[in-house]
């Protein structure tokens, strides 16, 4: 499993990721914005509160984007998000993987201390990714999103440092620059 960084030539992939209803539908980046454009990808890219990676088998072919926003040196905390891009890549524990690394990182190099997560009830594979993850459900915000004009409810999570493995443990990771 890869991590690598974001880089210039591959900013249009991720904002077509980002762009897709199919992925978009799931998110929300505050202000009522579900959807970024490239310029927008481009800004949260250059500031320090959120840390953004594409991952995948191969880094020549990403298959998703993970990534700690909101990131509060002062209260060490931040939130988790993801989009498998290329979902023909689903169903390999892709996402479970690069959600784990970027976890590790966001506690060993970041210095957190939680890490809050959420996701749509009905959207499984993400609940999924979180349980798996070692978070823990620890509340619901009932109508916290909408799809298509209908209120969704939303599952919170949580995740502490003293809950997960130090980020050497994890050897199946390649970090690239």
């Amino acid at each position: 499993m890869y991590l690598f960084p974001i880089h210039e030539d591959r900013l249009a992939l991720v904002a077509d990721w980002l762009g897709n209803p199919e992925n978009f539908k799931w998110l929300h980046f505050g202000q009522g914005v579900q959807q970024l454009s490239g310029v927008s990808l481009k800004v949260m890219l250059a500031k320090k509160m959120h840390e953004l990676r594409l991952f995948g088998e191969n880094p020549e072919k990403p298959a998703g984007v993970v990534a700690l926003s909101d990131i509060n040196k002062e209260f060490g905390s931040a939130t988790l998000w993801y989009v498998l891009g290329d979902k023909s890549q689903s169903g390999k524990g892709f996402t479970t993987r690069a959600a784990k690394r970027m976890i590790a990182e966001g506690f060993d190099s970041l210095e957190l201390e939680s890490i809050y997560a959420w996701a749509v009830e009905e959207n499984k594979p993400s609940v999924k990714v979180l349980t798996n993850c070692g978070f823990k459900y620890i509340g619901r915000r009932r109508k916290g999103h909408r799809i298509d004009g209908e209120y969704k409810d939303v599952l919170l999570f949580d995740l502490l440092a003293e809950e997960t493995q130090p980020l050497t443990r994890f050897d199946e990771y390649v970090a690239h620059k």
